[in-house]
């Protein structure tokens, strides 16, 4: 058999198409064909050894990280000062540490804010890497 035999031409009727893809890679291309049709990026499906993996060509998301530093250093800060009240019943149990541990996340939050902050702009002035603001 020659190259252009396993070729699918529009012409080609279902017995053909059969013959020359197989049943699992045409009702592949039929999923595949469904998944774009809704708007879902099309699907690759790679064979290692005994298993398929999926494999969509997606961009990754550009996530600079400061709102979620911002998110979790407030909720730290929000947790210290609900903890002020009982100051006086956490050192009678010995368990000022859970203050102590809200000011570090406190803390170590304004600084992961910081530099978050530094990296998203230092990769907005590198060419080729600008978001779309």
């Amino acid at each position: 058999m020659s190259q252009d035999d396993w070729t699918v031409h529009d012409d080609d009727g279902p017995e053909t198409i059969e013959r020359k893809l197989g049943h699992r890679e045409r009702a592949r291309l039929e999923r595949a064909a469904r998944r774009h049709e809704l708007g879902r990026p099309d699907l690759e499906e790679i064979e290692i050894g005994r298993t398929t993996h999926k494999v969509a060509d997606v961009e990754p998301m550009d996530v600079d990280g400061v709102r979620t530093m911002t998110v979790g250093t407030v909720l730290w800060g929000v947790v210290a000062v609900a903890l002020i009240p009982f100051l006086g019943t956490l050192s009678e149990g010995q368990r000022t540490w859970w203050m102590w541990t809200a000011l570090a996340g406190l803390g170590l939050g304004l600084i992961g804010i910081e530099y978050c902050r530094r990296r998203r702009n230092a990769l907005r002035h590198q060419p080729g890497r600008r978001r779309a603001d």
